[in-house]
């Protein structure tokens, strides 16, 4: 077992050297690997920032961005454990405005937008499952363009303003990644009269026991937060200290507003793997925890995006080759991926190069935290699949 244990953390020390001390590598990164009781890998390699001397570590601080899904989708299933919401709920129930948000169907000759009213009402399942129909401007050029045109704000500005844009299909009818749980969280905090961010640590943070997860930065975990770069054109990555989500934010962002340390996060991970368990006591019923993991879009397939502002995202698709379904708030494989990941685990990821896999079948989940933009980026995600192979690879000898 040392052996394993010893080649393990070698291979994995390897992929963080791989995406960091090589020309083009990312400023920094911290990775984790964690079993159901605590961390059996924990890497951090590089600086906060290429224009400092601050070297990154395992407290680092970073915008969980899209990785803040997973525990808002948590959240709703405590609440409907307690019977206060369902997932067929309609949510103009709770957000009336949400029933005005029309169809696109597409744009007239001086570009305005063609739209109609809905036939489909939108339901919690909808939101939660990315089935209602929104999308997000930075991988649709169709939404960009609709809210180019009524001079909406990106979402990035955490405003309710920023949720007024359109519908890229009938709700139910398809899958699309989009600012659903942004929604759902709105619905939450009427459903409960609480805010966002005290139903979080009332729900989840606390029982958990994560204390470095917010949505707004106190002083003290500003000085610990990783520093966004943006590769340009020529590869060169540089420091984008104004690409910031809003700190105190309008709102609570459901989708994307949580900032959290990799320790943090895998004490969540944990929560699944334990079926509901966290540090401090149960969040959710193991038959919740199941529920969540499942394929809930039926004969739907999560398909890749598109690249509407090259300054956030690259084109691309997560395991491009196989068949992929969405859970409640994960992608689930419905095969093993190329990594060697079993078939019906999950996964997501974060816009700023963060991505996290759950792998109840063997008991280990793992966490790969950077701050790079655009999304996709070659070294930080290669870094990923290198973690991740490796994660396998020696599992695999280890069983042979």
């Amino acid at each position: 077992m040392p052996h394993f244990k010893d080649r393990l953390h070698n291979d994995l020390d390897k992929a963080l050297e791989s995406a960091v001390n090589v020309a083009g590598g990312i400023p920094g990164v911290v990775a984790m690997l964690t079993d159901k009781q605590a961390n059996i890998y924990e890497g951090a390699l590089g600086k906060l920032s290429l224009d400092c001397d601050e070297k990154i570590n395992t407290e680092s601080v970073f915008n969980a961005f899209s990785t803040t899904k997973a525990l808002v989708g948590a959240l709703l299933f405590t609440l409907i454990e307690e019977n206060i919401v369902k997932l067929d709920d309609l949510a103009k129930e709770y957000l009336p405005e949400i029933a005005d948000i029309e169809v696109l169907e597409g744009f007239d000759k001086d570009s305005k937008p063609i739209t109609r009213k809905a036939k489909n009402d939108i339901t919690l399942r909808n939101l939660v499952l990315h089935t209602a129909g929104f999308g997000y401007e930075f991988f649709n050029k169709e939404d960009l363009a609709y809210r180019q045109y009524y001079s909406i704000p990106s979402v990035v500005t955490n405003t309710l303003e920023s949720l007024q844009s359109v519908l890229l299909f009938e709700p139910g009818t398809s899958w699309n990644y989009g600012i659903n749980i942004d929604w759902l969280g709105l619905v939450l905090e009427k459903a409960t009269s609480k805010r966002l961010s005290v139903l979080l640590k009332e729900k989840i943070l606390e029982p958990c026991n994560m204390r470095d997860t917010v949505f707004d930065l106190t002083d003290s975990l500003k000085q610990r937060l990783a520093i966004i770069h943006v590769r340009d054109q020529s590869g060169k990555l540089s420091p984008a200290r104004d690409i910031t989500l809003p700190n105190p934010s309008p709102i609570d962002m459901g989708g994307h507003g949580l900032h959290c340390t990799v320790t943090d996060y895998m004490k969540f991970i944990r929560m699944i793997l334990n079926d509901g368990v966290g540090e401090n006591g149960r969040v959710l019923s193991p038959q919740s925890i199941d529920f969540m993991c499942m394929n809930g879009i039926g004969t739907l397939r999560c398909q890749g995006w598109d690249s509407a502002i090259p300054l956030f995202t690259n084109k691309g698709e997560f395991y491009p080759s196989i068949q992929k379904s969405w859970g409640y708030t994960f992608q689930i494989n419905e095969e093993m991926t190329n990594t060697g990941r079993p078939a019906h685990t999950i996964m997501w990821a974060g816009i700023s190069n963060l991505f996290y896999f759950i792998d109840r079948k063997n008991g280990i989940g793992g966490f790969w935290a950077s701050e790079v933009l655009p999304f996709m980026d070659p070294s930080s995600y290669g870094g990923f699949l290198q973690f991740e192979s490796s994660i396998y690879q020696n599992l695999l000898d280890k069983k042979v």
